[in-house]
């Protein structure tokens, strides 16, 4: 049996507190590795390693720092097949949809390699008489980052490449269910020419996440998770002195106007709500065609395309989609999708029967459709995480645009048109972080920021973009005058430049 450690101090070690979780290969339930879970005392060597190295990093200029990244976005694009494959084999996702995972990430690493620029602080010659004021933007020191099971390539680097870059020493915390790709990618950060102890992997439950939250050497924590435990993290990170970003659930909507290119929403609904399993934080799990003819229109198109899925484990080229992650997964999908008929939706494609011969004991669920769905069912009000859609029928634009707006959750929303006049009204009233027009899945590219709004995220700063900077660094502000400008008698009064 494989046994999966941590990677402290720039190598693999192994566990210390004889606590173990079991990895799936979820296309066939069976348990393929052990990962360790972390004790207090272990997450502490990460952050004393952390702290030893972390002042000769800051002190690295920033275009070395640059080069690491420059070398390591390099070295991800050799081992990329490696990554993708690795990825699927704990995750379950396709082997092409892991590429997209890993190249998302990829292009933050890409981002950072700006960093000379944009560290760079302010300067104003002359604030005052014969004074100068300037900015500089420093690193919290070490950060640490909590990432989901859904993407364990991308996430892990959009916290770690912008705290590394900006001279931070990173403590990453991944999920236990797929723990081997943050450890593969920190052993390339090593090979870029990264210090040993700048990134280490800590894997672990509760306990850890419980001990970076507390430990008095960790400045800034960055998460991605359920909404629970984003508020958890928050407040707990908060009443330790820690800064923190913590991004929660969603229920992504996607408005169909009834000027809206059928076919194109269609194919976007496919890819937005049944890519990857659903297992997506920017899934579109909700279809609200304005209208009854743009309604009917709709489903029937997406009933046969949802029935023609093709599903299979990673090692199938040509699947759409593959299982769901685990054995829980699968049965709160299975329960979800039970209560929405409990309910009184219409499950017109149901995929809760599906089995894969050969993979009968994998985690696999059918495309699900579910129509006449109302804001009151559980199915509408919940993420479900899982290959289900649901259509919510809105009479007119004002009904449709009042849903995403009423909805707890505020990750991100699409409308699909071709009146411009429509789609900025939408964008602009909406009260949801990223909105797409005519684009399903709408996540921002590496240059601006990702992050909802409403019980969708916590804190100020986003991902990414030169919101991620502010986050992993500190301003500090010199006010500076030289002995020779210095006339006069002392004053009393509040210093002005009048």
């Amino acid at each position: 049996m494989r046994e999966i450690g941590h990677f402290i101090g720039g190598k693999k070690v192994a566990g210390t507190s004889g606590r173990t979780s079991d990895v799936f290969n979820p296309a066939t339930g069976e348990v393929q590795a052990k990962v360790a879970l972390a004790s207090v005392e272990e997450l502490r060597a990460a952050v004393a390693n952390a702290k030893a190295a972390q002042p000769k990093w800051a002190a690295t200029n920033p275009q070395r720092r640059a080069r690491v990244f420059f070398k390591f976005v390099d070295l991800l694009n050799q081992h990329m097949d490696e990554l993708a494959t690795l990825l699927s084999s704990e995750h379950g996702k396709t082997v092409e949809d892991s590429k997209g995972d890993v190249i998302r990430g990829l292009e933050v690493c890409e981002f950072v390699c700006g960093i000379p620029h944009l560290a760079k602080g302010e300067f104003t010659e002359g604030a005052g008489p014969a004074i100068d004021m300037y900015s500089i933007r420093q690193p919290v020191g070490i950060g640490a980052g909590i990432t989901p099971f859904n993407f364990p390539g991308m996430i892990p680097m959009w916290m770690f490449a912008p705290a590394i870059a900006c001279g931070n020493a990173f403590i990453l915390k991944p999920s236990e269910r797929d723990p081997s790709l943050p450890i593969r990618l920190a052993e390339l950060m090593i090979e870029a020419g990264l210090p040993a102890g700048i990134l280490n992997v800590v894997n672990g439950d509760k306990t850890a996440v419980d001990a970076i939250l507390t430990d008095p050497d960790i400045g800034a924590v960055s998460f991605v998770g359920s909404t629970p435990i984003a508020r958890y993290v928050y407040g707990t990170a908060a009443s330790n002195g820690k800064r923190a970003q913590c991004f929660g659930g969603a229920k992504n909507h996607m408005i169909i106007m009834p000027d809206a290119d059928m076919d194109q929403a269609v194919n976007a609904l496919m890819g937005a709500g049944y890519g990857s399993a659903g297992e997506r934080c920017m899934a579109v799990s909700v279809a609200v065609p304005v209208g009854e003819e743009t309604a009917n229109r709709l489903v029937e198109k997406l009933a046969p395309k949802i029935e023609s899925l093709r599903i299979g484990p990673y090692t199938d080229e040509k699947a759409d989609m593959g299982p769901v992650v685990t054995k829980d997964a699968y049965n709160r999908i299975q329960g979800l999708i039970n209560k929405g008929i409990e309910e009184g939706a219409k499950l017109v494609v149901d995929g809760r029967d599906f089995k894969l011969q050969g993979y009968e004991d994998g985690y696999f669920v059918g495309g699900c459709l579910f129509d006449n769905v109302t804001p009151e069912m559980e199915i509408y009000k919940t993420e479900i995480f899982g290959p289900v859609l649901s259509v919510v029928r809105a009479h007119n634009y004002e009904e449709a645009l009042s849903l995403p707006m009423k909805h707890e959750y505020g990750n991100g929303v699409a409308i699909f048109t071709r009146d411009g006049d429509a789609a900025r009204d939408f964008a602009s009233r909406v009260n949801i972080g990223m909105i797409g027009i005519n684009v399903p899945i709408p996540v921002p590219l590496a240059y601006h920021s990702f992050g909802g709004w409403k019980a969708s995220s916590f804190g100020d700063l986003n991902q990414h973009g030169t919101d991620s900077i502010k986050f992993w660094t500190r301003t500090k502000t010199v006010t500076a005058r030289w002995p020779s400008g210095i006339k006069g008698d002392a004053e009393f009064v509040m210093p002005t430049m009048k």
